[in-house]
């Protein structure tokens, strides 16, 4: 079974990918390393022993996204690639917004486009701002994010909601 790990070669992604292998999945990365270097892949290839498949493309590129999806036959996404840093986020909001939210979006369509059904999402604990008890679990209300960052994330998980219900 085939999944797409966006972001894959980044330090959480590239781990999926080894934990995909071991449960016995096909991972298959992409990556525009603009939050990641390219020695993941090659720190992947020395513990798997071999290539995991690759494409250096980036999630806003629908050309990209469509190719990959059109020879691939994906049963599911997970989905890292974002921009991340709360900090950067405050002073580039409209990078922030362009990037994670149309990368999901598109990311959406095509999934929808090629009928690939299941997806891991990766958000954020600031999606919870200021929460009033800890620890933070699933049942934890959302309140406003602090960052335009957090934001991106409480916005994409509401996207991916009103997706799941219409679909």
């Amino acid at each position: 079974m085939k999944i797409l790990v966006t972001g894959g070669a980044g330090f959480i992604g590239s781990h999926t990918v080894v934990e995909l292998l071991n449960a016995g999945f096909e991972p298959v990365i992409i990556d525009n390393f603009s939050n990641s270097n390219r020695s993941a892949l090659a720190g992947l290839r020395q513990i798997l022993n071999h290539d995991v498949p690759f494409y250096e493309a980036d999630c806003n590129d629908a050309e990209a996204l469509n190719a990959i999806f059109e020879k691939e036959n994906f049963r599911g996404v997970i989905h890292f690639a974002a921009h991340k840093a709360v900090g950067e986020s405050v002073a580039k909001p409209l990078m922030y917004y362009r990037n994670n939210l149309d990368s999901t979006l598109l990311l959406l369509e095509t999934m929808q486009r090629y009928g690939v059904p299941n997806l891991v999402f990766s958000s954020s604990c600031t999606v919870y701002g200021q929460p009033e008890h800890l620890p933070v679990t699933e049942e934890t209300p959302r309140l406003p994010a602090q960052s335009p960052y957090g934001n991106t994330k409480a916005i994409c998980e509401d996207i991916i909601r009103d997706t799941v219900r219409a679909d």
